[in-house]
């Protein structure tokens, strides 16, 4: 059954990413870069990575991803906006692609990829973690907040219509 989800979630990652890469719609494709992000931290739980699970969820799906689609929607004449999908170079792009797909897959193919038996605790990841960021890094992480809460002030007022 660990296998049926975990190959439903990498359907998941590159149909959404597909939607992505080829979409015509903004909104669209920002809806299936959440797919991509989610899936691809559904990935990090098969690889007992719970706090980049946790990580990718809040900074990209919901950080980065609401950035996006505050972007787009304070955007002027958003309804008319269509992506051009016209490249003349569609020939070339798939020939790197194919060569970088073999690329990885001899490398990836020939290896008896076994894991570690024994999974990691929950708690020894995160509450290391948190142990460092809440004793030695402290004063770092606050800097970096307030960093972020002044970038978020400015960015709210370029963004801003003048009366």
């Amino acid at each position: 059954m660990a296998d049926f989800i975990f190959w439903m979630i990498w359907a998941l990652v590159v149909a959404s990413a597909a939607l992505v890469a080829f979409g015509n719609n903004l909104i669209h494709s920002v809806f299936a870069l959440m797919g991509t992000f989610l899936g691809v931290a559904g990935i990090y739980i098969f690889l007992n990575a719970d706090f980049l699970a946790v990580t990718q969820i809040v900074v990209y799906v919901g950080g980065i991803l609401v950035l996006l689609v505050f972007g787009i929607m304070l955007t002027n004449q958003i309804s008319t906006a269509q992506i051009s999908q016209s490249s003349v170079q569609k020939g070339l792009g798939l020939l790197v692609v194919l060569g970088v797909l073999t690329i990885i897959l001899t490398s990836v193919l020939p290896h008896d990829w076994v894991g570690s038996i024994t999974p990691m605790a929950f708690s020894e990841t995160v509450e290391g973690i948190g142990r460092l960021l809440f004793t030695d890094y402290l004063i770092l992480f606050e800097i970096a907040s307030v960093l972020l809460l002044g970038a978020l002030i400015g960015a709210a007022t370029l963004a801003r219509k003048e009366l």
